[in-house]
């Protein structure tokens, strides 16, 4: 098969082309700079020139692929207004490429956050929430399913609040970035609130299942750890960087305060058995060992 993707020169992405490669697809990449163009080309992927906002070039990446995977997205938390036009920017390229797709039976993958739910582990079957900061970004994901109906073979892989590798990504990689900003591991709350996790290296298998397997209309949960307390997270930065750990305001954490404050933990127990995924890889208390002092 031979997949467009977005996003390809991230942490994510890069674990998905090489376990695309490895199995046998070929990749061509949305690149958006030099940079990444060579980056990219380098380890053996095709590349298309252009960034979210260039439709022509997705159109074009789309219309040549048998199957598509979205992965990049402006990740500016600097304010809601900076968010609102990162989600805008995604809105309006996930329409664009759906549109190519319509009607071909072939494959869009897309990405999401597990969803919140008060007093337990989200499920696969839970809805994404439609208000606060990432409601419009869950509206598209929803508008990207509905395609379904219109012969694409839509998904969605809900990507927990850290994704990591060697100690970066994610939720934890931001909280670790300002750590040594600040000279303190800081943490909102009393840090009982549980954060999902799962390492690159396994949400890549993953996608490519979905890719491969999953039928239209569906959603899976690429969660390999449920829920880690958010203190134990703080404590092991703390501990890797020489940083004292400390509670700290939720305001000290900008937009995503309301967010990192919240007790989330999620399950994907559909979509081990039902795609026979299994993570494999250190989970993120132990891959934050390799962060380095």
């Amino acid at each position: 098969m031979q997949v467009f993707i977005t996003g390809g020169s991230g942490l994510i992405g890069s674990a998905v082309i090489a376990e695309l490669l490895s199995n046998g697809h070929a990749v061509v990449a949305l690149a958006r700079s030099d940079s990444s163009t060579r980056q990219l080309e380098t380890g053996g992927v095709k590349t298309i020139r252009g960034d979210l906002a260039d439709l022509p070039a997705l159109r074009a990446g789309a219309a040549n692929a048998d199957g598509v995977i979205h992965l990049a997205f402006a990740n500016d938390f600097s304010s809601p207004g900076a968010l609102a036009a990162a989600v805008a920017e995604e809105s309006a390229a996930l329409g664009a490429v759906g549109e190519v797709l319509v009607g071909s039976g072939r494959p869009l993958i897309t990405v999401s956050g597990t969803p919140y739910v008060p007093g337990r582990a989200s499920t696969e079957a839970d809805p994404l929430p439609t208000d606060g900061l990432v409601g419009g970004r869950s509206r598209s994901v929803m508008a990207v399913l509905g395609l379904a109906s219109r012969g694409v073979r839509s998904a969605a892989v809900r990507l927990p609040r850290t994704v990591h590798n060697e100690g970066r990504g994610g939720f934890a990689g931001l909280l670790t970035d300002m750590a040594r900003r600040n000279g303190v591991s800081g943490y909102p709350g009393d840090g009982s609130q549980r954060w999902p996790a799962v390492h690159a290296l396994d949400a890549a298998v993953l996608f490519r299942l979905v890719l491969e397997q999953a039928p239209a209309g569906t959603a899976w949960h690429a969660v390999g750890d449920r829920g880690d307390a958010v203190l134990d997270i703080a404590t092991v930065i703390g501990r890797r960087l020489g940083l004292p750990v400390e509670a700290v305001p939720q305001e000290s954490f900008g937009p995503l305060g309301p967010i990192f404050a919240t007790d989330q933990p999620s399950s994907s127990t559909h979509t081990r058995q039902k795609l026979g995924w299994e993570p494999r890889h250190p989970s993120l208390l132990e891959d934050l060992e390799n962060i380095l002092p």
